[in-house]
């Protein structure tokens, strides 16, 4: 039991470290050499748990997919008297307000074209445009999204802002706040709602 638990904590402790270090470098021009000395771990025991720098990545790609699915479910918890895309917006919000600080998030976003073995729901852009666009389909259903706007359009946007924000983040961190957020959705709203639609940002 003590073996399994230090191989968790282990296992945890380089997914982290790899987060910050692709983050930081990029998956590329990265270090395995570096990512176990953050760890504070040796590079035998980074390579026991992960044997190659692409099974790393993909252990971070998964993590960040985890912690994208638990932002959608607390969103989801809360029921939204203006529909599904008041939901989309307060996601995106708990998106950007998250990839602020947490690495691994972040570096999800980053490594999707880096990982291979992900199916569509493992990757975060992937999981995260279908999610967007299975929501604003709804909406469109329900009447709440114009009938002119094709849902997957808005969500291809919606998840390429949240991917520009994360990039232009790591270097200001200005952009990941929620007056940048709140700009981009006083543009895209207006176009996309019913006239008359009054959703609070």
């Amino acid at each position: 039991m003590v073996k399994q638990e230090r191989a968790v904590r282990t296992r945890k402790a380089l997914i982290a470290a790899a987060a910050e270090v692709f983050s930081r470098e990029g998956y590329r021009t990265s270090s395995l050499t570096v990512i176990s000395r953050l760890a504070g771990v040796s590079s035998g025991a980074l390579h026991f748990h992960f044997p190659t720098k692409s099974a790393l990545a993909l252990a971070v790609e998964e993590a960040a997919a985890d912690r994208l699915r638990a932002i959608i479910e607390r969103c989801e918890m809360f029921e939204q008297p203006q529909g599904p895309i008041q939901l989309v917006v307060d996601a995106s919000y708990r998106v950007v307000e998250q990839l602020e600080g947490d690495s691994v998030l972040r570096a999800g976003f980053e490594l999707g074209g880096h990982t291979e073995g992900l199916s569509s729901t493992g990757r975060v852009c992937d999981l995260w445009q279908g999610w967007v666009a299975s929501a604003l389909e709804q909406a469109h259903g329900d009447g709440r999204l114009r009938s002119e706007i094709a849902p997957g359009h808005v969500a291809a946007v919606v998840v390429a802002v949240t991917a520009g924000l994360e990039e232009l983040g790591r270097r200001d961190s200005r952009w990941l706040s929620h007056p940048t957020l709140t700009s981009f959705w006083r543009l895209v709203l207006p176009q996309v709602a019913p006239a008359g639609a009054h959703l609070p940002l």
